[in-house]
């Protein structure tokens, strides 16, 4: 649980992006290959700021797929969560060893993460088990959530970091949020229990309006984004979030 909310944490500062950027055109451009190889070869030896670098400079990608299925029926909104979703386990699986293009990779992430949410809407599932198919890997092999989460026991310093760094989040949430700006929170991206609600769902939950839940959700990321900003007061010693150097 505490790896999942640590990627919806970062999520949250893609979607903050996003939401700003989606209007003007104005995505951080993609990296150049040597910039690129980099960041990789530092994601690689643990450095998660890189991660972090990649993720937002292929978010113009996330854009671009999500314009392929406005017409499903899913709000723009929930496309570009479930893109982004589907970029971080893009960046968190790749193999630089196979010689795919990361861009390539991701797309095809992106593409998948997209399709299996519109394929388990049609089915009216409640909620993703950890067992669910996600995707194929590069030979072509089927893989699950848990196969992208990881269980492997020499993770132990990493999930001590997410733990902190959730307690970070749910501080911030409590000293900038609203109550209802955190239950939105909350229920969008499953941070108490795991299972994400769409906005329309959330709507109905609280007897509001789904574009009202929209305005609540982007008010709250862009609350929280600001504040996790290092030269915020709410943040003292300047603390980044999501990986150090």
């Amino acid at each position: 649980m505490e790896t999942i909310t640590g990627t919806l944490f970062f999520l949250a500062k893609c979607l903050y992006v996003l939401a700003h950027v989606t209007g003007s055109n104005s995505f951080p451009q993609p990296l150049n290959q040597e910039e690129e190889e980099y960041h990789l070869k530092r994601y690689a030896a643990g450095h998660e700021e890189s991660r972090n670098i990649l993720i937002e400079h292929n978010l113009r990608l996330v854009a671009h797929i999500v314009k392929k299925y406005t017409n499903t029926g899913k709000e723009i909104d929930d496309l570009i969560s479930i893109g982004t979703i589907g970029l971080i386990k893009a960046i968190s699986t790749y193999d630089m060893e196979k010689k795919t293009r990361l861009a390539t990779y991701a797309a095809r992430c992106i593409e998948n993460e997209i399709l299996m949410t519109i394929r388990a809407s049609k089915k009216t599932r409640g909620e993703v088990s950890l067992q669910d198919p996600i995707g194929v890997d590069k030979e072509g092999n089927e893989i699950t959530l848990i196969d992208i989460l990881g269980s492997d026991p020499n993770t132990v310093t990493d999930q001590v970091e997410l733990k902190l760094q959730t307690k970070k989040m749910y501080k911030i949430m409590q000293l900038v949020l609203k109550k209802r700006e955190q239950i939105v929170l909350e229920m969008r991206y499953g941070l108490t229990n795991g299972k994400i609600k769409t906005q329309r769902e959330i709507a109905q939950l609280l007897g509001i309006s789904r574009s009202y839940v929209s305005r609540i959700e982007k008010r709250a990321i862009l609350k929280l984004a600001k504040a996790m900003d290092p030269e915020s007061e709410l943040n003292p010693g300047g603390e980044k979030f999501g990986g150090q150097d």
